[in-house]
């Protein structure tokens, strides 16, 4: 047995997953569904290996291959990959993108294969085939055609109008322009023109059309300053660097025409922090990375212009590899429709046959023996029997809703209008309303159980705010005046004194502006100087302006906050730093920088002061700096007790602390310093070595607390969608920290919640797969399921985990670069049946496995998983939508939301940032996280009720008049918004309705049909009673069977119609104007159906001239149409009455105190309670995910010297330079 549990282990023992980092590449997750290799190799395997390794090292992973300037050498035969029979194309994709679906020539045989997929359509096809037959035609073939047409018509048009919009956003985007090297020269092209191999040319604020190879830029050494808010949604600039080769030769336009360079890199895939490829050139080899790239979406800031080498285009982008596949997405209604048009399909069928049969009886007993009733034809009656079935089919058609499709698209696109028009949903700030990008899923927007939310910019702002701090254990931030009084009134500290503050601080301590002025207490102006001093953040002017430009928005805020309270960072060289100390310039000398990274969480700097002091700054998370600090220090209680205080507001904290350096012992630290940072092996792993040596007895200043701003009412929505018994999963790429802290922020967590961790389920997990393998559970196909609660009953929990640990829990593996080569050696054929099973245990294992996270994720309360790839968000979707059955949404702004987005059921976009492919990639878009309470509480609820109200009555409807046919052959011989948007929103709990389909399921649809039998049975038998016995006030009977129609039909309309109204629940003129005036408009058809007039025109299809008036002059047919309708209405209004007295629904008791609940109540946020000494938990660190540019300033590489002008750096030593546009 262990030996078995030993094969299908994913990972090895002592391989920990690691919450700091994100899991490895979505190209390198595969199933792991293969049997363990030998543990002693095969010598012919061995012999294979090693063979292969020493002739091809590198053309393993890198098949890709590029060349400059060179579009001849990418159509080679041996690039070609055959796209259909004989027809060839390039494996290398062109730049030009395409979302739409069809075109001129593919939209007619496209749109009509994809209706006809529906039943009905196909049905009505049928129809009208046999319609043309006269043997069984029982209605002309046009009254069949005429609203096919019309059905098929209304949709193809608005397939058409959702393509013609794809086409002009594609068209939009494919005609941006960039400058491409052609005939040795720049000029302007369109994006779709650009192929793989070609230079070009980017300026400031330029988007970058293509995935390309950075090869000189106008900053120092070729640096280029990116923002790749379109592809994760953050606005911090990130720094790309060219090779130092391309950095020195390919700066002229003569240069970049004439590189010949070859690259040979990965192939397309989507991972966005990866790359790994070689440049060719010059007879020599440079190895390429991410920090090489600049990818597609990203944009240009901060740097003039930079010239670029296409690697990837168009398809083959790491954006559009993330966007993942584009899935038809249909409603659960649309589903429960479809079955539930099959189930009429079988009523339709079986009462044709029984009243077909009926009439061979009949003909067999009556009718051959009917003399007046020969037709001319002597048929028997079984093919008589067999000719009315179809006849049957034909005349009851009516039961299959021919309208029913273009019915429901009609009310979708209405309900789509309402959303975009709401003004509610309208954000004026950046002029962006809220969109509906698809009119088919309105109503499944009332039906959702989860939501699926990315953090960064979704629901934070990305904006990082100074908020308060701890000096000397005194908490400062408070509404203090200069004489340390609290005030209830906020009044904002004046920074007027300062040259340096930027305006953008709110700060409304007035005791500590005063503190710092006066000079009373030097630790205060200390921990500012830190803050000024201690970071990576690079400086440059604008206008006479200081701009920031740092890693993270974190370490941008703390800088900025320094600069306002009068500590302003100016300017930096490789090993200076000067500082602005209230107004009084100082340069030190940077004797060493030790950078952040995750594992240990801070950073620190050694500065010489100009008296020759040597000094240590030190700031990082609470938990890595009080393990350093010196044990006298006086006020290390109070600044946790500060911690904790900030902890519970949800602010990130850093600890900042410093130290006195002797000069001896700097001078011996400083050469074990400089021999880790020439280490040729585990450099990162010697530095940290060095750097614990000096980072101890360190003397605490204080703690910075920094607000990670949530969007306005991130945590109402949430708490009210929580009402509503909708569950929220947060899914992140941030560290673990920072996710969890935005979790107490928008009130996901509490202080009252049990968080589980990866470690803690991966336990739990475990032993639920011990206990049902020891029942035969994952093999035992015949076993009933056991539901067991993995929680005890009660408590409120929560579950953390991060991408490595959602890797090792749900089996998911890394493909390792030294597997053993498979299949290089014969198997017999028990092995090939022994592979054969364990791949079938394997994945009998891991699809229980995966089961049994879902279940125990969906006892929490809440989920956040951070440090997630985008492929892994898609998964956790796909995951919940497979095992738990349920309706998923998910949101998001950027290209790594984008598969999730369209994994979910519906993918709602957040628009009004930078980017923009999430927008483009949704169903939804808005421009704030609030929004999405009113787009699923108000629309969704209203758009499913409106729906399932039609449904019903449409059901109703049909089976009322054309079961009044089925009900007459036995006499011929067998020829549907409740409470308003804001009680929608105050009363969340209403919205459950739609999550268990209350409102239109089988039950539902049944009892409309029974309604519908029961009214058309009214409608036939009480006006048959009516006519049989008799006698006008002119002494004649209308007796004729048209008078007999025109009364039921009459009868018909005002019932369904009254129907209506008692389904109505606001009153406007428009419905009432429809349902009154729909019953005028067919009396005025009736009347003009039998005039003398109409009669004229069409002789042989008008024939019953003067029927209606005739009949309808009679008083006793209106007593008859008045009595039917009040039998078919009065047991309706008398059920809903009984039902609304003694078995209420929550709408219904809403809606009758409406009025007492009109005034709103306001949403208060939930208190938090400090208790001091009870934090259960710690506050995130701020600070950035990865190394911040602690290399690029010691190298000196990011120091801007003069720059040239445009013109002299890109023209050649004689030639002027020419900008030539080609059209």
């Amino acid at each position: 047995m262990n030996t078995e549990r030993e094969s299908e282990t994913t990972f090895e023992e002592d391989s920990q997953p690691n919450d700091e980092v994100v899991p490895y590449s979505d190209d390198e997750t595969e199933d792991d569904l293969e049997d363990q290799e030998p543990a002693v190799e095969p010598e012919q395997n061995r012999v294979n290996r090693e063979a292969e390794e020493i002739q091809e090292p590198f053309k393993k992973d890198c098949t890709w291959q590029v060349k400059a300037n060179d579009r001849s050498f990418h159509e080679q035969p041996h690039f070609m990959n055959t796209k259909f029979f004989c027809i060839k194309e390039s494996k290398y994709a062109n730049n030009a993108i395409k979302t739409y679906k069809y075109n001129v020539f593919t939209f007619l045989p496209l749109n009509l294969l994809e209706q006809f997929k529906r039943a009905a359509n196909l049905y009505f096809l049928i129809l009208l085939i046999l319609q043309t037959i006269p043997q069984i035609s029982t209605l002309a073939w046009y009254t069949t055609l005429v609203p096919f047409l019309v059905v098929l018509g209304v949709t193809a048009i608005k397939d058409l109008v959702d393509d013609v919009a794809r086409h002009k956003m594609d068209k939009e985007i494919n005609n941006r322009t960039c400058e491409v090297i052609k005939d040795g020269r720049f000029k302007i092209a369109k994006w779709k023109e650009i192929q793989v191999g070609d230079v070009i040319r980017l300026k400031k604020n330029d988007f970058v059309p293509a995935d390309i190879l950075l090869l000189s830029s106008s900053e120092p050494n070729s640096l280029c300053y990116v923002e790749t808010a379109e592809l994760d949604g953050e606005t911090n600039l990130k720094f790309k660097m060219a090779l130092e080769i391309t950095h020195q030769y390919l700066q002229k336009e003569n240069s970049l025409a004439t590189f010949d360079g070859f690259i040979e890199c990965e192939e397309p895939n989507n991972r966005l922090d990866k790359f790994t490829g070689t440049l060719f050139w010059r007879k020599t080899s440079f190895p390429l990375d991410a920090d090489r790239i600049l990818l597609r979406g990203c944009v240009i800031r901060n740097t003039d212009f930079c010239h670029g080498l296409v690697i990837f285009a168009g398809a083959d982008t790491k954006m559009m590899k993330n966007s993942g596949k584009t899935r038809f997405k249909r409603t659960k209604i649309d589903y429960l429709m479809n079955y539930m048009v099959y189930t009429i399909f079988v009523v339709l069928i079986l009462l044709s046959a029984g009243l077909a049969i009926g009439h061979a009886y009949w003909e067999a007993q009556v009718g051959n023996y009917s003399w007046y009733l020969y037709s001319g034809e002597d048929a028997t009656p079984s093919y008589r029997g067999f000719l009315n079935f179809w006849g049957y089919i034909i005349v009851l058609n009516t039961l299959v809703p021919i309208s029913l499709y273009v019915s429901v698209e009609v009310i979708r696109l209405g309900q789509s209008h309402f959303i975009n028009w709401d003004l509610q949903m309208y954000y004026a700030e950046k002029d962006t309303p809220a969109k509906a990008r698809t009119t088919t899923l309105n109503e499944q927007l009332g039906q959702i159980h989860y939501i699926f939310s990315d953090k960064t910019g979704t629901l934070t702002q990305n904006i990082m705010t100074f908020k308060k701090c701890c000096i000397n254990g005194h908490i400062y931030g408070d509404h203090q005046d200069a004489s340390q009084h609290n005030h209830s009134k906020a009044e904002q500290v004046d920074f007027s004194w300062n040259m340096y503050a930027d305006g953008k601080l709110a700060f409304y301590d007035h005791y500590l502006i005063e503190q710092i002025r006066s000079g009373k207490e030097p630790g205060i102006r200390q921990f500012f100087f830190l803050l000024a001093v201690c970071h990576t953040v690079m400086v440059d002017r604008l206008d006479g302006q200081l701009n920031y430009q740092a890693a993270s928005p974190d370490e941008g805020a703390l800088v900025s906050a320094a600069r306002n309270f009068g500590f302003a960072f100016l300017a930096r060289t490789q090993n200076t730093i000067t500082i602005s100390e209230l107004g009084t310039e100082r340069t030190y000398k940077v004797l060493a920088i030790l950078d952040f990274n995750s594992d240990r969480k801070r950073m620190s700097i050694i500065v010489r002061t100009p008296e020759g002091n040597i000094r240590l700054y030190c700031k990082g998370a609470d938990t890595v700096i009080y393990e350093r600090l010196h044990r006298m220090n006086p006020t290390k209680q109070e600044t946790q007790d500060a911690l904790d205080i900030f902890a519970s507001e949800t602010l990130r904290t850093l600890c900042l602390c410093y130290k006195e350096i002797e000069e001896k012992e700097f001078q011996e630290w400083n050469k074990k310093f400089m021999a880790a940072s020439i280490a040729s092996t585990n450099r990162d792993e010697a530095l940290d070595k060095v750097y614990e040596e000096i980072e101890k007895d360190l003397i605490l200043l204080g703690a910075t607390a920094i607000e990670d701003r949530l969007q306005d009412g991130v945590p109402e929505t949430i708490s009210k969608l929580s009402k509503a018994d909708i569950k929220i999963w947060v899914l992140t790429g941030d560290k673990k920290e920072t996710a969890e802290n935005i979790g107490f922020a928008c009130e996901l967590l509490t202080e009252d919640t049990t968080i589980c961790y990866g470690e803690d389920i991966n336990a739990l997990l475990h032993t639920r797969m011990e206990n049902q393998r020891n029942r035969g559970g994952v093999y035992a196909k015949f076993v009933p399921p056991v539901h067991e609660p993995f929680f005890p009953t009660g408590g409120n929990r929560a579950l953390i985990i991060t991408g490595s640990w959602l890797n090792e829990i749900l089996l998911e593996k890394k493909t390792k670069k030294s597997n053993i080569l498979k299949l290089k050696f014969p198997r017999t054929e028990e092995e090939r049946r022994m592979r054969t099973q364990s791949k079938r245990r394997l994945e009998a294992k891991k699809e229980q496995q995966q089961k049994n996270f879902v279940d125990l994720a969906c006892e929490c309360s809440a989920v956040i998983c951070c440090r997630v790839t985008p492929k892994q968000k898609a998964m956790v979707v796909d995951l919940v939508k497979r095992y738990k059955k349920a309706i998923t949404l998910a949101i998001g702004d950027g290209a790594n939301d984008v598969n999730m987005i369209k994994t979910a059921h519906i993918g709602v976009g957040i628009s009004g940032q930078e980017g923009m492919q999430a927008v483009m990639s949704s169903d939804y878009s808005f421009a704030q996280f609030r929004y999405l309470q009113r787009l699923l509480l108000v629309h969704g609820r209203w758009s499913y009720i409106r729906m399932c109200k039609f449904l019903r009555y449409f059901f109703y409807k049909n089976f009322a008049f054309t079961l009044v046919h089925f009900w007459y052959s036995f006499f011929n011989g067998y020829s549907a918004q409740d409470v308003s948007d804001k009680l929608s929103l105050r009363f969340p709990g209403l919205y459950v309705v739609g999550q268990r389909d209350l409102l239109f399921n089988y039950r539902r649809f049944f009892v409309s049909l029974l309604h519908g039998v029961l009214t058309s049975m009214i409608l036939f038998f009480i006006p048959l009673g009516a006519y049989l016995q008799t006698v006008g006030q002119d002494g004649e009977a209308p007796s004729d069977y048209q008078s007999f129609a025109v009364t039921i039909a009459s009868a018909l309309i005002i019932t369904v119609n009254f129907q209506i109204g008692l389904d109505t629940s606001y009153w406007t003129f428009v419905n009432a104007f429809s349902i009154f005036g729909s019953i005028a408009l067919y009396f005025g058809i009736m009347f003009d159906f039998h005039s003398a007039g109409i009669h004229v025109l069409f002789p042989s299809a008008f024939q019953f001239t003067g029927t209606a008036s005739n009949a309808l002059r009679q008083p006793y047919i209106w007593l008859t149409i008045i009595l039917t309708v009040a039998v078919c209405l009065l047991p309706v209004i008398a059920i809903r009455f009984l039902s609304m007295t003694i078995w209420p629904s929550e709408s219904d008791k809403i809606q009758k105190h409406r009025k007492r609940l009109k005034a709103e109540e306001q949403w208060k946020r939930r208190q938090n309670v400090f208790r001091r000494g009870m934090s259960t938990r710690r506050s995130a660190y701020a600070f950035s995910h990865q190394p911040g540019y602690a290399d690029l300033i010691s190298s000196g590489r990011s120091i801007r010297k003069k720059r040239s002008p445009l013109d002299g750096v890109i023209a050649d030593g004689t030639a002027e330079y020419r900008r030539t546009v080609e059209s």
